[in-house]
């Protein structure tokens, strides 16, 4: 009973957030599924490892293709982060490699952070 509430209001809250709010969504994810496949290589759990990393990827992917980078070279330069952290995402997956994910961690939470103070400044 309380698992289908959760599922309600989770979709809710998808379905009815603003963009800027979706947006955040989607860099917490980041931050929460590289978290989890760190500890899951830790862990030797291969397959939640990749599972994990996946969803990164998938959010990296997402990222890149909703910004628009017609409105200026900040535009252009953010996306060559989200490429690279793409390509080392995609790196981490196929080694499993602990440094590498230990590398994009720190870029994936300053990028976290940087989104929530825009929007932040954004709202006022």
């Amino acid at each position: 009973m309380y698992s289908n509430g959760y599922n309600v209001y989770k979709n809710n809250s998808v379905n009815y957030a603003s963009k800027e709010q979706l947006l955040l969504m989607l860099v917490e994810g980041a931050v929460r599924f590289a978290k989890i496949s760190r500890q899951a290589i830790l862990d030797n759990d291969l397959k939640k490892a990749h599972d994990a990393l996946i969803r990164t990827q998938d959010i990296f992917t997402e990222l890149m293709v909703s910004l628009d980078t017609t409105v200026g070279d900040w535009a252009v330069q953010l996306f060559r982060v989200y490429a690279f952290i793409k390509e080392r995402l995609v790196e981490a997956n196929l080694k499993k490699d602990i440094e590498i994910i230990d590398e994009i961690i720190p870029l994936i939470e300053d990028i976290n952070e940087t989104w929530k103070e825009a929007y932040k400044i954004a709202k006022k």
